[in-house]
């Protein structure tokens, strides 16, 4: 019988993917292994391989369609001897009832965000059949009254997009009929979309452009504001004096072997070596390198230290897995390998997913201080802002330093105040001796 292909989920936090790109079409041959689609996460594009063998048979949802829910039929594959007709219309993609009609969205709170909210499911039109738009275009129509049914999209694969919603206000078609328009649900609304239609009737209409979120700003908002709604913070702070330690990477950086292309081994930065501090502090002070559960203290035995990268649309964090024990070329060259494929967005899941803390560095866009965000399950995240000259006093007499300024955030449920000063006080002295780094 057909097997049914469904949206993987990619990813424990994963609710919804892109279907970014088939590699494979109706009535191709495939074999358990073979790669046969891409998939666009919050965090990265990720290849999806077949389970099973056979024939592509029907391809469900078509590629660049975006929103595809985990579980949701995305193609079906047909096994030997069978064909096309084996297929029924329980292939075709489950639509969720509440998008296809207006009572039902006026009846049902929990499914009422799907009609007048773009970033719900795709509308399905009255034969069933499931319409292609845009989150942009789903957008422009509910707030323009437009009836997607009544269009027809110019896009990939006949999808709606934003220059078809223009075209039907600019030509007047396409209006939705007046009881769906004066439907109860639009009254009924819930208040995040009423909020957004709010605050749109402030600005003149052609001073904004509409750019719907995408999956990884939805996932940083949830997860950021769950952080900072359930997690206790504390804030610790330290100033570093950086000259040792910018004086031993150089030469450490000069001692590095080079290839017959003139490639060196490694190339330390500032970074690497605060990455390697934490990593250090944390094993001297075991009871901070710590996750909070509600039932017990997940006291971990080593320091695997995530690292923001700043990627087009949000951030992602790889993680330096046991770094305490590793020189820092490797933690170099893996941060480099991390950056490069972080912005590609070809990270694995098992690379940015976990660990024990995490290291956000600002320095280098000139921020002096700042204080990051908990990302659970990690207790601690240390915000590391510029090396600079400041006037320092020594021995009694004024001098010039390069001073480093970082913040500490914990999670005050396992972390207090004291534990988190202990904490900054040893990563602090391995940046101050950076020898004791290379012991």
């Amino acid at each position: 019988m057909p097997i049914n292909i469904t949206m993987p989920a990619l990813s424990p936090t994963m609710e919804e993917g892109n279907l970014a790109k088939w590699l494979v079409k109706e009535g191709d041959t495939v074999s358990a292994g073979d790669v046969i689609a891409e998939i666009e996460t919050d965090k990265a594009t990720m290849e999806v391989e077949a389970v099973d063998e056979g024939t592509v048979g029907k391809i469900v949802v078509a590629a660049g369609t975006e929103g595809v829910k985990v579980n949701e039929l995305i193609a079906v594959l047909l096994e030997d001897g069978e064909d096309a007709s084996a297929i029924d219309t329980a292939g075709a993609a489950p639509a969720a009832p509440a998008a296809a009609e207006a009572p039902a969205a006026a009846s049902a709170p929990a499914a009422a965000p799907a009609a007048p909210a773009p970033a719900g499911p795709a509308p399905v039109a009255t034969d069933g059949s499931r319409i292609f738009a845009s989150p942009l275009a789903r957008r422009l129509a509910s707030l323009n009254g437009l009836d997607l049914k009544a269009l027809a999209g110019t896009g990939p694969h006949g999808r709606i997009v934003k220059r078809d919603i223009e075209a039907a206000l600019a030509a007047g078609t396409g209006k939705a009929a007046p009881a769906a328009a004066e439907a109860p649900a639009a009254a009924a609304a819930p208040a995040p979309s009423q909020s957004a239609d709010q605050v749109l009737k402030l600005f003149d209409e052609d001073s904004y452009e509409l750019v719907p979120h995408d999956g990884m700003r939805k996932t940083i908002a949830k997860r950021l504001t769950e952080s900072k709604q359930t997690i206790p913070h504390f804030y610790v702070s330290v100033d570093c004096e950086l000259d040792a330690l910018l004086a031993l990477r150089a030469q450490l950086n000069g001692a590095a072997a080079t290839d017959k292309d003139g490639k060196t081994a490694y190339k330390l930065s500032v970074n690497d070596m605060t990455i390697k501090a934490l990593a250090l502090a944390l094993r001297d002070v075991p009871d901070a390198n710590v996750s909070w559960t509600d039932d017990n203290m997940v006291m971990h035995k080593h320091a695997d230290v995530g690292v923001a990268v700043s990627i087009p649309g949000g951030l992602i964090t790889p993680i330096i897995r046991r770094a305490e024990e590793k020189p820092l070329s490797v933690i170099s060259n893996e941060m480099k390998d991390y950056g490069k494929r972080a912005k590609e967005r070809k990270l694995k899941p098992e690379e940015y997913q976990g660990g024990t803390t995490a290291v956000s560095n600002m320095g280098m866009m000139g921020v002096k201080n700042f204080s990051a965000v908990v990302n659970p399950p990690h207790a601690t995240i240390l915000a590391v802002g510029a090396g600079e000259k400041r006037p320092v006093v020594k021995d009694g007499e004024l001098a010039v330093a390069t001073v480093m300024s970082v913040t500490l955030s914990t999670d005050h449920r396992c972390v207090d105040g004291a534990l988190g000063a202990e904490l900054l006080a040893a990563f602090k002295g391995y940046i101050e001796n950076p020898m004791s780094m290379l012991v």
